[in-house]
């Protein structure tokens, strides 16, 4: 089941004296967490709306509606932020990688079960899915590239792979 809100950064600290924060993103680009005018904050995802964003080095600094003193920064520290995931039109083919956690992993030809994914790295070049097989207690690690990941159908949890050939003898 897909989650409704999807977690898009961390507030680590204060910035400044104006009620700043400075927010590690957990997205793609930090330039992403610069777009929304409106995050959902802590736990309840109470509604928080942004005045100002900008990319400082690998961090995003954030001025919110209503939070004018270092004190109300304070209050924010270590709270996670998160995105509404109607606020975000994906290209076809992008996925939320919360999306992707839990997916089944088959073989596209055999059906065989790989097991599912527990993790997904980012490399750079390409993504990589970590895929566990609680069976045989074994783990596999598949690239994210179009000659191995034939479908991915979120909403039935499955993805069918095509290995290449031995991809998995190497896991």
């Amino acid at each position: 089941m897909k989650k409704e809100y999807l977690e898009i950064g961390k507030i680590v600290n204060i910035h400044g004296l104006r009620g700043d924060v400075k927010v590690m993103p957990w997205c793609d680009e930090p330039e992403l967490l610069c777009e929304f005018d409106r995050l959902f904050i802590d736990k309840d995802k109470k509604e928080i709306f942004t005045e100002d964003a900008k990319v400082f080095k690998n961090t995003v600094i954030m001025h919110f509606e209503g939070c004018d003193t270092p004190e109300a920064a304070e209050k924010l520290r270590n709270k996670i932020l998160y995105m509404h995931r109607d606020d975000l039109e994906l290209d076809e083919g992008v996925y939320f990688i919360q999306d992707l956690i839990g997916l089944r992993v088959v073989d596209a030809d055999n059906g065989r079960a790989y097991g599912t994914i527990k993790d997904v790295s980012q490399t750079g070049a390409n993504d990589v899915y970590e895929v566990f097989d609680s069976e045989l207690n074994k783990t596999y690690w598949i690239p994210a590239i179009p000659d191995v990941v034939v479908e991915t159908d979120i909403d039935g949890e499955i993805m069918k792979i095509r290995p290449l050939e031995g991809l998995l003898d190497a896991n």
